[in-house]
């Protein structure tokens, strides 16, 4: 036996409100890596909605690892929620049409409107309870954000972000830690190898973990 199948919905087979978070989204612009997860105090099906402002014309993408693992009520703000703010009004004149388009002044959408790209979050991410993650926002490998957290700029690997604005408390692992863990990406590992050393991933000994075979 080597754990669920990452295409399995539900993994805890009576706990229906957790879900392996790829095999439930439908929308093709958010693309979530294999067994992370998504528990909703309510429905599983509130993630879709809590990826909010994404709109096909924008084009941006939502981006997931692999193993993370995400709590009710994390929100993510797409960059569809952007306004203007250099002109005169922040008004989205053009989105309504009937002569309105004309604000775009030969513009394309992407010119007009502010994006600032695809929102990644790394693998191994805790994501906690309603979190809020703003548009374009990088979230490094093995990071964690606490608890209705908001978070406005990249996150490091293995840092731990708390606060509104979102700031580091600490890292998980001095650098050189970290560099070897980045270099291991234990999470690309088959699910075979991954089963053999759940003892080493569920410790701190990196020395050992390099070994594995």
């Amino acid at each position: 036996m080597t754990g669920p199948h990452p295409s399995t919905l539900h993994p805890l087979p009576h706990h229906r409100k957790l879900v392996f978070l790829k095999n439930l989204v439908t929308r093709p612009t958010i693309l979530v890596g294999d067994y992370t997860y998504y528990d909703d105090l309510d429905d599983p099906a509130n993630f879709e909605r809590n990826v909010l402002y994404h709109f096909d014309f924008i084009g941006d993408r939502l981006i997931i690892g692999n193993f993370c693992a995400l709590a009710s009520g994390v929100k993510f703000i797409m960059n569809g929620g952007n306004h203007e703010t250099t002109p005169v009004s922040t008004y989205p004149f053009a989105i309504f049409g009937e002569g309105w388009e004309a604000a775009m002044q030969g513009q394309t959408v992407a010119e007009k409107y502010p994006s600032k790209g695809d929102t990644v979050v790394g693998h191994d991410v805790w994501i906690g309870h309603e979190a809020t993650v703003m548009p374009g926002v990088h979230i490094g490998n093995g990071a964690v954000v606490a608890t209705k957290a908001v978070v406005t700029r990249d996150v490091p690997a293995y840092a731990i972000v708390a606060g509104n604005p979102a700031q580091v408390v600490r890292f998980r692992f001095d650098e050189d830690t970290i560099a070897r863990l980045q270099k291991l990406a234990w999470w690309h590992w088959p699910a075979d190898k991954i089963t053999r050393h759940l003892a080493l991933l569920g410790a701190a000994d990196v020395d050992a973990l390099e070994k594995a075979r």
